[in-house]
């Protein structure tokens, strides 16, 4: 700790750098009176470090909290602490092209009149998607309705924007709600943020479709008369990515590539993994192809850096910090290390260790590591041990009878808490409320050590999965409180996506002895699928030959969703057995959004 570099000031300076106006009160609310954004419960952060947070943790805070309208060279302005994400404006000869516009409708609509109050009225000429993640595009219909403007997104874009909703959605939002805090109170004792930005908000979804794609680098698109010149990134932070340049006001859009923090290489709430080593030569080719010509770098979250050698050096230990990742872990398991070893013994050099920008306060170098190990070799670590394990409660009333029973075990975690080995505590108290869940005794004491290891962590979204553990093992578990769905998004779906999301609520043992198929003729897109039941899999045919089907169903894409929806088949034109489609339904089942994570 006393290493860290607290003295230096840059990072303060820069956040504050360009400041026009502030949001007052900075508290937007749905159109039903609901509070689905709040800055101002940070206000606690401008006191000093209490002792129930990590001082470097508090700084990133701090930093993150800030808010308002920002300009970041000439004619291109930031609206930070609006949202998770910045949303980045930038004028053209008519009216203004709008960067990433958050992830609720609402925070959008509050960031462009934060910016016309103080810019003037202009109008939305141009709208940039950085990247396929929720936090980026959501907001779209807060700031236009697309109509007669380009809208640009890389290419790919919106396969991935909509596909983890339909597939992993529902776990994903439940461990979300761990991850970003969204329960917890803003407070010196609860959610400091989550080190990429204060929080997630909880407002209206949208999405409109790119009417442009990046499909190349060194593409260049001119914008109401601005110039911008991409670089295509995929598999980077995102599986659809993109960098782009500003040649006219030589300013460098790193979208959420080279932040302010060490990023998630396979975040907490669950994901693909991604790849750092492509990570890392993106940045090498973002160097070499804009970087001095750059007189500032800015992104999608945090603030930006400004001179061309300040630039150079913030881009080079964000690629190095990636690339070392990659390749000592690489270098690890080839000495047959396994995931937990590796992040054990992981350090980074003392370079990046001393610029903050290289913290990890979003992603980790523990659990970073543990992602590249899964990337090559996945979750098997080669002990045949491990190949075959009891699940949790099985495997947990075991230990504690060999432990001698709960009370035992208790008295044991107790001993290494007073020892300080918080981490072992934890996992002899967690076999404890999974062998007895009804133990309060277990449940008290891991309440407690889960809440000192949220207070003394540096990584945001690790406090943040602590102390919303210890809530939910005072009460019940709740759903997200955020969703990325919306029918926009559900809208988008191809209907092979919607399909798909038919046969992963497929309750299979139910359906072994099911055989069926339907046809489904979707006629305002002139297209044929068929899905046939078949040892408790829902197989889907895109242009099937013409016989073969139960049941032949006529509708239009939107029905279906509606249908998947749960609405009734009244009026739709068919052929065939309607009771095929009655079996179909009743083999479905719905997913749970507060599915139990800290208990059995």
């Amino acid at each position: 700790m006393a290493d860290l570099p607290f003295h230096d000031r840059a990072d303060f300076d820069n956040a504050e750098r360009g400041f026009i106006a502030k949001m007052t009160p900075a508290v937007i609310k749905a159109a039903d009176g609901r509070v689905v954004w709040d800055n101002d419960s940070y206000d606690f952060l401008q006191d000093d470090c209490p002792e129930t947070a990590h001082p470097s943790l508090w700084r990133q805070a701090q930093l993150c909290a800030k808010q308002g309208l920002f300009e970041v060279t000439d004619g291109i302005y930031q609206v930070r602490g609006l949202d998770l994400s910045n949303m980045t404006l930038v004028e053209g000869e008519r009216g203004v092209i709008v960067i990433d516009p958050l992830i609720s409708t609402e925070c959008a609509a509050a960031a462009l009149r934060l910016y016309r109050d103080h810019r003037g009225d202009r109008p939305v000429t141009g709208l940039i998607y950085t990247h396929s993640h929720a936090d980026h595009f959501g907001g779209a219909r807060g700031v236009t309705d697309g109509t007669d403007i380009p809208i640009i997104a890389p290419a790919h874009f919106m396969e991935h924007a909509v596909s983890e909703n339909v597939y992993a959605g529902t776990a994903m939002n439940r461990r979300a709600l761990y991850m970003y805090g969204q329960l917890l109170p803003h407070s010196p004792e609860g959610q400091l943020g989550c080190g990429l930005g204060m929080g997630t908000s909880a407002g209206t979804a949208s999405l409109i479709p790119p009417t442009v794609d990046i499909t190349r680098t060194g593409q260049e698109e001119t914008v109401d008369g601005v110039r911008i010149v991409f670089q295509l990134t995929p598999d980077t932070e995102a599986p659809a990515e993109m960098n782009f340049f500003f040649p006219d006001h030589r300013a460098l859009c790193m979208a959420e590539n080279a932040t302010h923090n060490l990023h998630n290489v396979l975040t907490l709430r669950g994901a693909l993994v991604r790849d750092t080593r492509v990570w890392a030569r993106y940045l090498t080719e973002a160097i070499a192809l804009f970087a001095d010509r750059a007189d500032v770098a800015f992104a999608s979250h945090h603030w930006p850096t400004w001179g061309t050698g300040n630039i150079v050096t913030f881009l080079t230990q964000q690629r190095d910090m990636y690339a070392y990742l990659h390749d000592q872990t690489v270098r690890m398991l080839n000495r047959g290390m396994t995931g937990n070893e590796i992040a054990e013994v992981m350090q980074m050099p003392p370079a990046l260790e001393q610029a903050w920008h290289t913290h990890g306060y979003y992603g980790s170098v523990s659990h970073n590591v543990k992602a590249v190990y899964q990337r090559y070799l996945g979750w098997f670590d080669g002990n045949p041990a491990h190949l075959w394990e009891h699940p949790p409660v099985q495997q947990a009333r075991r230990y504690v009878e060999c432990l001698g029973g709960t009370s035992a075990v208790v008295a044991l975690a107790d001993r290494y808490v007073k020892e300080g080995d918080l981490r072992f505590a934890a996992t002899l108290l967690n076999h404890a409320v999974f062998a007895d869940e009804g133990d309060s005794t277990a449940r008290r004491l891991l309440v407690q050590v889960y809440t000192r290891m949220g207070h003394g962590a540096e990584n945001a979204t690790w406090r943040n999965f602590y102390l919303t553990a210890a809530t939910e093992l005072t009460g019940r578990p709740s759903p997200a409180t955020t969703s990325t769905t919306s029918p926009d998004v559900l809208s988008a779906l191809t209907a092979e996506q919607i399909f798909d999301s038919l046969a992963i609520r497929v309750h299979g043992p139910d359906a072994w002895n099911e055989r069926f198929a339907i046809d489904w003729h979707l006629t305002d897109l002139d297209e044929r699928h068929r899905t046939t039941m078949s040892n408790g899999a829902l197989i889907h045919q895109s242009t099937p030959p013409g016989d073969g089907a139960d049941l032949t169903l006529r509708l239009t894409k939107q029905r279906l969703l509606a249908l998947v929806d749960g609405a009734g088949a009244d009026g739709i034109d068919h052929d065939g057995d309607m009771d095929v489609l009655r079996r179909l339904t009743a083999v479905l089942e719905e997913p749970m959004p507060d599915f139990p994570v800290v208990t059995p």
